[in-house]
């Protein structure tokens, strides 16, 4: 089987170095541990995976939700425009 091969941003790459340093333990020992730590039970790694998609939703997910939000400001509008139309008319 072959591993995965990533990189880390630099900013968690020395901080994980320096972890793995201290414990006498190789980084990808220290990586493995923090993965396990984080994403342990079903709770945390549920709670990921919705933060995952709000925040890089997956292809075609956000132009549905751009079209919704812009299908509903529409509708706004157009509530909007009636209610002004109504007040208007009940004005004169």
């Amino acid at each position: 089987m072959v591993e995965p091969v990533f990189s880390l941003p630099s900013k968690w790459t020395q901080f994980l170095k320096n972890l793995a340093e201290e414990h006498d333990i190789d980084l990808n020992t220290t990586i493995d541990e923090l993965f396990e730590w984080a994403l342990t039970n079903d709770e945390d790694r549920e709670q990921f995976k919705d933060w995952l998609d709000e925040a890089y939703p997956p292809p075609g997910e956000a132009e549905e939700e751009t079209m919704a939000a812009g299908e509903e400001a529409a509708e706004e509008e157009d509530e909007n425009e009636e209610k002004a139309e109504e007040e208007h008319h009940e004005h004169w």
